[in-house]
Formats: C-alpha cells, structure tokens, sequence
C-alpha cells in the first residue's frame, strides 16, 4: 500500500536534493555548451562552399536519426576500443551536447531564415561586414522565432538527462533508484523524482515566459499606443550606419 511517510522521506532525501541539483547543471552546461556549436553548424549548412554543406549536413543527419542512448553508449563504452577513453560525465556532456546541437542547429536556420533577405541585403549595401550584418540586422530578429522552440529544448533536455543514467551518471532518475534500494518503495520513490522534474520545468517554463516578453517586447503592438513599437533591430542599425 501507499506510505506517505515514505514519499515525504524520498522528498527530503538528500540523495534526490543532490541528484537534481545534477540535472540541472547539466542540462545547462550541454545547453550552454551546444548552443555555439548549433550555430556554426547552421551557418554550415547555408554556407557557399559544398563541402561545409556536406558535412555539416551529414552531422545533423547522423546525430538526429540515430537514439541518443544508442550515441551515448557508444561514446563510453565504444570509443575505448579506439584508445579514446572519456570519464562518466565527460561522456554524458559528450553526448548530449553533440544531438542537441544537431537539433539546436535547425532552430538557428529556421529562426535565420525568417529574415527577410532584403535586410541584409541592404545592410551589406551600406557597407557593413557581413559578421555585423549577422550580430546586428539578423540575430535580434531571428531571436523572436528562436527563443520559444530553444526554451522547449531546454525544457526537454531537462528530461532527457535521464538517459545518462544508463552510464552511471548519479543524476536525478539513478540517485532515485539508490534510494529506492534502502525501502523498496518504488512508487513512492519514483513519485517523489517525477514531482521533482514537474518542479524543475515549471521553474523553467516560468523563465522562459520572461525570455519570450522580454525578446518581443520590441515587436509588440502596444494596446494603448495603436502603433507598432520600432525593432530592437532598427537603433542598433543605425547606430551601426552613424
């Protein structure tokens, strides 16, 4: 039968405290850490030369269409046979940095192609470079398209750091497990990590709102105002220009 006194045990578990605390660090270092990489890899596959186009689209190709637990063994227990011998967590950052990144990659395209290519075109014919066509006229608005789908990402990720427990990283899910082990209450115990993850992606559904205002705050028309605020895009522009 059910025990609450085992669930609020498995809630104050110090095992659980410290396992999520792992989640979460690494969900965001391999957010963190994938993010740079997804967008070389998006630049990648719109560049000129085919060659980076070939690889760049042979990575999203393989990374995507093959299980992250499948990639995740592999590089623990595979890549030794090749003399490349990686620690628990240096194979779980491994990992899940390079299928985020494959994944992050086609947001980055998605968000760069929304701008239209008249912008940048006419930033170019200003005479601005074409990395400062990208930091000033392309990313601030293809940020609008990108930011809910890369909070989604994150909030995913959050979850999928469960998988990492099949090569003995103690986060959250194998931290539960030991615990489970000293009272055999599994229900309560699993109960106890799911509210856990529940706490943790509300958290982040919270700040992810906040980045989604925050990012089209200068997009939005005002109710009271009946006109349409100015891009965030268009001071930095002319700043540029002056």
């Amino acid at each position: 039968m059910w025990s609450w006194d085992a669930f609020f045990s498995f809630l104050t578990n110090p095992q659980l405290i410290q396992g999520a605390w792992t989640t979460i660090w690494l969900t965001t270092v391999s957010m963190a850490l994938a993010l740079p990489l997804a967008v070389l890899v998006a630049l990648g596959r719109a560049s000129r030369f085919r060659p980076v186009r070939l690889v760049t689209g042979f990575y999203v190709w393989l990374m995507r269409g093959t299980p992250l637990l499948v990639q995740l063994v592999i590089i623990y227990t595979g890549l030794p046979q090749l003399g490349l011998r990686l620690g628990v967590i240096s194979a779980a950052l491994t990992g899940l940095v390079l299928n985020e990144a494959a994944y992050l990659s086609e947001i980055v395209r998605a968000g760069v192609l929304s701008v239209p290519n008249g912008q940048s075109e006419a930033a170019r014919a200003l005479g601005m470079p074409p990395w400062r066509v990208f930091r000033v006229v392309v990313m601030p608005q293809a940020l609008r398209v990108m930011v809910p789908p890369l909070g989604n990402s994150f909030n995913g990720l959050l979850k999928t750091t469960t998988l990492v427990s099949v090569i003995s990283v103690e986060e959250l899910l194998r931290r539960t497990q030991f615990a489970v082990q000293t009272n055999f209450r599994v229900l309560e115990g699993l109960t106890a990590a799911a509210l856990y993850y529940l706490a943790m992606t509300t958290a982040w559904g919270l700040v992810q709102r906040w980045l989604e205002i925050r990012v089209g705050r200068g997009h939005q028309t005002g109710p009271s105002r009946g006109r349409r605020i100015r891009s965030a895009a268009v001071p930095a522009l002319e700043m540029e220009i002056r």
